[in-house]
């Protein structure tokens, strides 16, 4: 049975890699070392229950009475403005405020690194795209919960500067970070507004209105546009930043004019940390939703702490992450067509914790629709509500928004419910 398990695991991991883009002897080796993480070989350097025995604290849900809780806590993230409550939480002392020990984030160059480490215990909280969090519980089978968003919107569609609307993508090959990515989903969904179709193999035919998609690392993609193998690519910031500050690109639509208010990457942990550790696990979310107002109400100082000549979380200079986090300019992007629904009340970025229900069940039921290498199956049988239930904790997100003063300080509806807005 042990060996068993271990083939499950190698054959999740081997899955993971060739969605993301990595295949062949990497892919296999990466597996391995999973396993060997995984099963408390030397590679595993986490702090979860899997790794020490998962300590429960006296009268948490499921904890073991008696015993004090681990508090350390080990973050990975990828260096893009997705990630920024779970540095701020670092670099404002917030996690420390909340009795946690935690170093500074490790920094993982590409989502494949970021949740093979997650899944082998090296790190305990990422952030994470929402739809692969979605494949990693269903698809994979992976015990994993989703505890907060970390962000909502902050992506976007940048095209080299010749182009100068979608249609002009036929024929080209554009990038996206994940298979099971919100930038994926909605690049779909305007393509299919505008009559083109997506394929992942073979070459792309203006002819025919394809358009190839290939998975490509974020720090790779304006390289990648300035260079011209890639016509454009769909990604957090502040890579669309990259492009206009370096004028390779240019922003042709903004993710959150087509969802609005939408979630990218969310807070993940392993569950039986949910169970073993729910003192810990709510130290995370409440640093984390302090980090968040606080990114909210100073955009220019989160840059600064953020990017290079502040705590350096991030590689890139703090023009463009101040770009990145606060630059929305409504009558510039609506002339050249970034921006269709001026009128939607929204941020280029913008940080709360609660996971809304509506946004999880319209999210599965878009995926049913969109292209993917690898097997999908899961999603014909996955049931939206039931989905929702099953990947989502919410009652850490309910009680640190509380203590943080309530939903409206968070710019989200007291009700903590709201109906979906999707105009590609």
């Amino acid at each position: 049975m042990f060996t068993d398990d271990l083939a499950d695991v190698a054959r999740n991991r081997r899955e993971l890699f060739h969605l993301i883009g990595l295949s062949g002897t990497a892919a296999t080796a990466a597996a391995g070392a999973g396993v060997l993480a995984a099963c408390g070989g030397t590679q595993t350097t986490g702090t979860g229950s899997a790794a020490q025995g998962g300590a429960g604290g006296a009268g948490g849900a499921g904890g073991t009475s008696g015993k004090s809780e681990n508090m350390t806590l080990r973050v990975g993230y990828l260096p893009i403005t997705d990630a920024t409550p779970l540095l701020v939480a670092h670099g404002k002392g917030m996690y420390a405020a909340e009795g946690l020990e935690a170093p500074k984030p490790t920094l993982f160059r590409g989502w494949s690194q970021l949740a093979e480490a997650f899944q082998a215990r090296q790190v305990d909280v990422v952030h994470i795209l929402m739809p692969t969090a979605v494949w990693m519980r269903f698809g994979q089978n992976f015990a994993v919960k989703l505890v907060a968003w970390n962000h909502t919107d902050g992506s976007a569609l940048t095209v080299a500067n010749k182009i100068n609307k979608l249609e002009d993508i036929a024929g080209t090959t554009v990038a996206v970070p994940f298979w099971y990515s919100i930038h994926n989903l909605v690049l779909q969904l305007l393509m299919r507004k505008a009559g083109l179709r997506p394929i992942t193999r073979g070459e792309p035919s203006a002819a025919d209105k394809t358009v190839k998609l290939v998975v490509m690392a974020p720090p790779d993609m304006p390289p990648a546009i300035a260079n011209g193998s890639i016509s454009g690519y769909i990604v957090a910031d502040p890579f669309n930043a990259v492009a206009e500050v370096n004028q390779v690109g240019k922003i042709l639509r903004f993710t959150g004019d087509a969802w609005l208010n939408h979630a990218c990457c969310v807070v993940i942990m392993h569950e039986d940390d949910t169970v073993n550790r729910p003192k810990w696990a709510q130290a995370v979310v409440n640093a984390v939703a302090k980090a968040q107002l606080f990114s909210r109400e100073n955009r220019s100082e989160t840059a600064k702490l953020l990017a290079k000549g502040g705590a350096e979380y991030l590689p890139q200079p703090v023009e463009v992450v101040d770009r990145a986090l606060s630059y929305y300019d409504r009558n510039i992007y609506k002339a050249s067509g970034a921006i269709v629904h001026p009128n939607w009340s929204n941020n280029r970025i913008d940080f709360q914790p609660f996971p809304f229900p509506s946004y999880t069940e319209e999210l599965v039921k878009l995926l049913k629709d969109t292209v993917v290498e690898g097997d999908n199956a899961f999603l014909k049988t996955l049931d939206p509500k039931q989905a929702h239930a099953k990947l989502i904790d919410d009652r850490f997100a309910r009680a640190a928004i509380k203590a943080a003063g309530g939903a409206a300080k968070f710019g989200i509806p007291e009700s903590l419910s709201r109906t979906e807005q999707i105009a590609p």
